[in-house]
């Protein structure tokens, strides 16, 4: 049996991370271990986003997305400025193509300017070519405050930090078992038992299972979806000057193909939005017949289907043509051509599906009585993680 801690959390990615250095800072005498399956921390959705520090624009007012969203952006540019970790604040345009955008986009305003985004403005043609001169549009929302960063890098310095105040991030541990004994909880991993008072469940991918384990029901099932990136050449780059995104469907939590300047140079293309085979199904061809059928047989995810197949169909079209993938590339950037982007790297967002076959909009904390578990965290998380974690540090201050 391992020595017993205070509060086990399960996820080292960056929400996991940040959670437990916040605890770690507030309570010092707190005993605080972070267990991780992979062989580091930052392996799957904190390692293979885009690197975008987002400002808040496309959450609904009052919305835990919202909230969290505006306040982890300063706060992780003031984390980053603390530590000596770089990021750059190249602005963002998200622009509109034809007249039917216009109202979503002065949706985007309102809501931005309603959550406290700063420096948010409406800009005209003209404008746009002074920011981005190859960008199409015929209006555009600017947001001066995006920035670019890599947040594998922040999660290694949490980590760093969380050791520094005397706790444990473990890796190469994996949770196999959770069970109740009198005033605690036991939990059994690939590396040995532990034993803690308290568990924050972190663990994106597996959220749900995890959720499971403990003994509850989450209420909803996480389906993955992989997202496919292409990568502009580097005598082409020059096309984009910072982050340009279109007016996006209001449906879908997803922001459609889009171009981002990387923190670690060029630029990026995409991602699209497809069904992945398995829950870290980074390439097409990797497929996981536990996750598969944990999908194929959730009634939620055929009432999604039904609704939006044809939006699927388009996704899963781009993702096996790079003639389409360009071509709503296009779109934005009219000067792309099929030679000047190679295929890049994945991410796959997992995302919480109801049984009604609703895509959960917000992030999804669910309480239980020795336990929180953070059941829905895509994207904005990392730029939020700092955020979120002063929500979980409350909340379990509630309890202790």
């Amino acid at each position: 049996m391992e020595p017993a801690v205070d509060v086990l959390v399960v996820g080292g990615g960056i929400v996991g991370l940040a959670s437990a250095r916040r605890l770690i800072e507030e309570t010092p005498s707190t005993r605080v271990a972070v267990i991780e399956k992979e062989a580091a921390v930052a392996a799957h959705q904190t390692g293979h986003n885009s690197g975008v520090i987002h400002s808040g624009i496309y959450y609904r007012p009052g919305s835990s997305k919202a909230r969290t969203c505006v306040r982890g952006s300063s706060l992780m540019k003031e984390f980053c400025r603390s530590h000596g970790i770089r990021f750059e604040e190249c602005g963002k345009v998200v622009v509109a193509l034809e007249e039917a955008e216009l109202p979503r986009l002065e949706e985007l305003h309102r809501r931005g300017t309603e959550n406290g985004v700063p420096g948010i403005a409406m800009i005209g043609p003209e404008r746009l070519k002074e920011i981005e001169p190859h960008s199409a549009g015929i209006r555009a929302l600017h947001v001066p405050g995006a920035a670019i960063i890599d947040y594998s890098e922040v999660a290694r310095k949490l980590a760093d930090l969380v050791r520094a105040r005397g706790g444990e991030v473990r890796t190469g541990t994996r949770v196999t078992g959770i069970r109740e004994d009198g005033d605690a909880l036991v939990v059994e991993t690939s590396a040995g038992t532990w034993r803690t008072k308290f568990l924050i469940s972190c663990a994106g991918l597996h959220s749900d299972r995890v959720a499971r384990m403990e003994g509850g029901d989450p209420g909803t099932r996480i389906v993955p979806f992989r997202g496919e990136y292409y990568e502009i050449s580097e005598e082409r780059s020059s096309l984009v000057r910072g982050l340009i995104y279109p007016v996006p469907d209001p449906q879908f939590p997803f922001l459609g193909v889009h171009f981002t300047r990387r923190i670690q140079g060029g630029v990026e293309a995409g991602p699209n939005a497809v069904l992945a085979f398995s829950r870290e199904g980074y390439r097409k061809s990797q497929v996981r017949p536990r996750d598969l059928a944990e999908t194929l047989l959730y009634p939620g995810f055929w009432k999604l289907a039904r609704k939006y197949w044809r939006t699927g169909f388009d996704e899963m079209v781009r993702s096996f043509s790079k003639k389409a993938f360009v071509k709503a590339l296009a779109k934005l950037v009219p000067e792309i051509r099929e030679s000047d982007v190679k295929p890049g790297g994945s991410g796959v967002r997992a995302q919480a599906l109801s049984p009604a076959g609703n895509l959960i909009d917000d992030f999804l904390i669910a309480e239980r009585p020795r336990a929180l578990h953070v059941l829905n965290a895509p994207s904005p998380a990392a730029t939020a993680s700092l955020a979120i974690a002063e929500e979980i540090a409350r909340r379990y201050a509630e309890r202790a």
